[in-house]
């Protein structure tokens, strides 16, 4: 757990006004701009409106038929934001809260729930779940794809679970990668900095024979330390060291075939708050090293049965390993999937499917934290299926569709859907959307044992306080509504506008039960318990919009902003008074980003963003606005240079200081670097 003691630094409100400035100052220094790149901006109002997405029904749709709330971070994005990270490229995407705890550590959600293991936001790359049941969310600093090989990052907010299951409540995040084909040649990263100290790529793509495409990559990443909130080094520094392949072929002319897969190893650094003996009650917080291993292998088959018919057959094995910095986990996943898409008539496009998922830990407890049992192994069955339906060809369209699903952790789950898209003309689609979804409880909340704290009792006495798990805890709802716009208002501006209400229900909560004596381990001292319960429900609302101006040929704007109320309330029979201040407080109320693109000359592009978060008055932290810039320059016809400030406004800032998290937070600092990047 988190360090007792929070951080007491005045929390002082960010000015709006500054983030406004802000934006004025960047209107005014990139008014000069030059030469033209490709990007989603510089599409035809055709192509953009037919830009192709995947993640709300398995399968390609244009955007004007797409009735979800759905932002793409494309390749050309990911090269102009000049960051080195999943984490911080998700920073533009309205509706998403990304916080930085430690070096290492994130915590990324959607539409709220914000914390370490943010276990309503289901994460996917090439359709490999990154979700962990043990902690129910997402180990971001292992999820190391190379930036360059990414196609695109679709993020879509609000829930996915009738055709991505169980935890994907809030949102879903697809990371999708290049085919072997796209990534011919050999590319050299090279870069370092005062933070990224050390990274680099190496990767080879070729042939093999005259239908089989293949890459193969290494890539390497050193980070030094953050500040900790007492302004000392806080020691989490970490490395990573990551290697893969993916070949993707045809076997005949309906058959093709991809198989990827990669491996990692590496450690970091952590300071967590730790128990030094019971009697006398010490707490202290300490430095651990946590040793980091893993891999996985995936494996795709398509078959085209005709033009109206084709099915998928997809295999994933992951292994990985995490030698603490509280806790021991070994984990093994084995996932098999099958879809299949059928045209039916004129106006029917089905899709259904069936998958199977075994995954089995192996944990060694600490004196801070235990499972029980130790070792446990998971099943998940499921089955969906999803019929859009042209009510008007080319102008409205239906999308209905469930998701069947049974685990050992809650039983049967059913999770439907209906959304609706009506497309007046070519510049405007109009949506709504009507969905539940549920989230499975994780091994934490069923069987964990982890002891938070000790302090005198009474008569003397020595005392603990202990979170216990609950193998009887339910499953966590939500009903979500959602209402959107999204326009292609001229050649040169785009907008996006989602606005959402959500009803959740038997939420999380942590219920005191009766003290007793524990004799095991010695002296006796006494348990003040807290148990895992579902006593917390409520509802969410908001609005997201996006925006891309394209103000000359050379100079392109995108702002976003996003607003968030929450008001969540415990049962009447609940004794829990912390989990719902908690809660809200620990979401911002107002996002804001706004970024620029500038081509100065021919081979030297600007870019800047800037990232308003307000406040969040349960860590506390104050409110902070992150600027973000990059030069870069092509110096030749395969080779860049970039240069990159991040975090330009302040030395050093805190982001999340959340009780409920597995490490101390430290500050995100202010931190340059150079990177050279060749093709051949």
């Amino acid at each position: 757990m988190a360090a007792l003691n929070r951080w007491t630094a005045s929390a002082a409100r960010v000015d709006l006004a500054e983030l406004a400035r802000l934006g004025v100052c960047l209107l005014l220094l990139s008014a000069a701009s030059s030469a033209q790149q490709q990007d989603l901006t510089q599409l035809s109002l055709e192509d953009l409106m037919n830009t192709k997405v995947t993640s709300v029904s398995k399968k390609e749709q244009r955007m004007s038929q797409v009735a979800a709330a759905i932002f793409v971070i494309s390749q050309e994005d990911i090269r102009r934001s000049g960051a080195t990270n999943i984490p911080d490229l998700l920073r533009m995407v309205p509706g998403l809260e990304v916080a930085q705890i430690d070096a290492s550590t994130w915590a990324i959600s959607a539409r709220g729930f914000n914390h370490q293991f943010s276990d309503k936001l289901l994460v996917l790359v090439d359709g490999r779940a990154v979700y962990t049941p043990l902690f129910a969310g997402v180990n971001w600093d292992t999820l190391d794809v190379p930036l360059e090989d990414i196609a695109r990052i679709e993020v879509s907010r609000g829930p996915g679970a009738t055709v991505w299951g169980s935890n994907a409540v809030n949102g879903v995040i697809n990371i999708i990668t290049k085919k072997a084909s796209d990534t011919p040649g050999g590319l050299l990263t090279a870069g370092g900095g005062t933070h990224e100290q050390e990274s680099g790529v190496a990767q080879y793509g070729g042939k093999i024979g005259g239908s089989t495409c293949y890459r193969v990559f290494t890539k390497y990443s050193n980070y030094g330390h953050f500040p900790g909130l007492d302004g000392l080094a806080a020691d989490d520094g970490w490395h990573l060291l990551h290697g893969g392949f993916r070949a993707d072929g045809s076997l005949s002319g309906k058959d093709s075939l991809t198989v990827q897969g990669d491996t990692y190893t590496g450690s970091e650094g952590a300071s967590i708050a730790h128990i030094q003996s019971i009697a006398p009650p010490d707490n202290e917080n300490v430095d651990r090293l946590a040793e980091l291993s893993g891999g996985n292998v995936l494996s795709r088959w398509t078959h085209v049965f005709s033009s109206r018919s084709d099915t998928a057959l997809q295999f994933y094995f992951d292994r990985y390993a995490r030698s603490g910095p509280e806790v021991r986990e070994a984990r093994h996943t084995f996932d098999l999937d099958f879809q299949h898409h059928l045209v039916l008539g004129t106006r029917q496009d089905l899709i259904w499917g069936a998958g199977y998922r075994r995954s089995s830990d192996q944990t060694e407890g600490t004196i801070d934290e235990a499972f029980l049992p130790p070792n446990q192994v998971f099943q998940l069955f499921s089955a969906f299926v999803q019929d859009e339906i042209t009510l008007k060809p080319k102008r409205l369209i239906l999308t209905m569709g469930t998701k069947l699903e049974h685990s050992d952790f809650s039983g049967l789950e059913i999770q439907p859907s209906a959304r609706v898209a009506w497309t007046p003309n070519d510049r405007h689609t109009f949506w709504t959307a009507v969905s539940r979804a549920s989230r499975n409880p994780s091994r934490l909340e069923n069987g964990a044992d982890i002891n938070v704290a000790v302090f005198p009792g009474p008569g003397g006495m020595a005392a603990e306080l202990t979170l216990f798990g609950n193998p009887h805890l339910k499953t966590e709802n939500v009903v979500a509504y959602e209402l959107g716009y999204r326009a292609q208002a001229s050649s040169r501006l785009s907008l996006d506008l989602t606005a959402f209400f959500n009803r959740y229900q038997h939420l999380r909560s942590t219920e005191p039960g009766t003290p007793f004596l524990e004799i095991d381990p010695l002296p006796t001292h006494l348990v003040v318990p807290l148990i895992f319960a579902n006593q917390v429900h409520g509802t969410t609302e908001g609005i997201e919009v996006a925006a891309s101006w394209k103000v000359t040929e050379r100079w392109t704007l995108s702002p976003g902003y996003s607003l968030l109320e929450m008001h969540l309330h415990t049962d009447p029979t609940s004794l829990d008074t912390t989990t719902v201040p908690d809660t809200e407080g620990s979401n911002p109320r107002h996002q804001a980003q706004f970024r620029c693109h500038a081509d100065l000359f021919r081979s030297l592009g600007w870019d800047t963003g800037v990232y308003f978060v307000e406040r969040l008055p349960a860590q506390p932290v104050p409110g902070y606005t992150r600027v973000d810039t990059q030069l870069s320059w092509r110096f030749a016809e395969r080779a860049e240079l970039s240069v990159v400030g991040q975090n330009l406004l302040r030395d050093h800032h805190v982001e999340s200081n959340d009780i409920n998290t597995s490490v101390n937070s430290s500050q995100v600092k202010r931190s340059a670097y150079a990177r050279i990047t060749w093709r051949f």
